[in-house]
């Protein structure tokens, strides 16, 4: 590999494009990297592998029907009232009396005016706060972002080691995979599939560290993502167990159902 692809692959332009933050000149430069070298294809090819992964751990459902909600409520028109005036009245009333009436009929009049405005105050502010919420939401999924991105970068790092731990007879379904990084020390865990255990029992994945086993958690299908686990340095090996409910203090290895050797 030339010092050319070394110096474009050690940048984060791959990482960039991945996630659309790359200008059209260096969108332009990344696809020719692309078509021109095997070696930026294969970087490419598992950069996109990994961020399926990322984006499976951090999905979320996006807002319900907010921007649909605000621009029903600017579409609404304030209420108009129709006053229609009396005429023909009959000209031998008293001015008394035609006063009495206009005065009645302006105070009903400022009720109502009063009324129609509180209740279009109310239905202003709902929009309002609703902008509000849905200003809330950009500025989450921009911290969303930027968490995927880092974790893309964790992944797609070169001293990130991945295993592949499948399930033996007693668990065939079960597949997990471990990310990790003796440099920066980090270890995360994907779980891929968990079969279904009874109520009382859980899998807990732990770490062989001199002739000892050392707990990193408890698994859980129904926390299917990609999850920082502890890191143990020097570790010869992971295994998962099959514990009672909220794990063990020591490991039931008669119990084991994965295991994988990391040196």
């Amino acid at each position: 590999m030339n010092a050319k692809i070394t110096t474009f692959l050690n940048s984060d332009l791959l990482e960039k494009y991945l996630v659309g933050q790359t200008t059209s000149d260096e969108s332009e430069m990344v696809e020719t990297y692309i078509s021109k070298y095997p070696e930026v294809q294969n970087a490419y090819n598992t950069l996109q592998f990994n961020l399926e992964v990322v984006a499976k751990s951090n999905a979320v459902e996006p807002p319900k029907h907010i921007l649909n909600n605000i621009l029903e409520e600017l579409d609404d028109s304030p209420p108009v009232v129709n006053i229609h005036s009396q005429k023909n009245r009959k000209i031998w009333y008293k001015l008394s009396i035609a006063a009495s009436f206009a005065t009645l009929f302006f105070a009903v009049s400022s009720v109502i005016f009063y009324t129609q405005n509180q209740k279009l105050s109310e239905e202003n502010q709902v929009v309002v706060d609703e902008i509000f919420d849905l200003r809330s939401d950009i500025a989450k999924n921009n911290e969303m972002l930027d968490s995927v991105m880092r974790q893309l970068l964790k992944l797609n790092n070169p001293e990130t080691e991945k295993y592949i731990i499948n399930g033996n007879e007693r668990a065939k379904d079960l597949k997990t995979i471990a990310y990790i990084n003796p440099k920066e020390k980090t270890s995360m865990i994907d779980v891929v599939s968990l079969p279904q255990l009874p109520e009382e029992q859980c899998y807990q994945i732990w770490a062989e560290l001199q002739g000892k086993m050392v707990s990193l958690g408890v698994l859980s299908e129904a926390d299917r993502k990609l999850k920082t686990i502890p890191y143990t340095e020097h570790a010869k090996g992971l295994n998962i167990t099959i514990e009672p409910k909220g794990g063990n203090t020591i490991a039931s290895l008669q119990n084991s159902v994965a295991e994988i050797n990391l040196q």
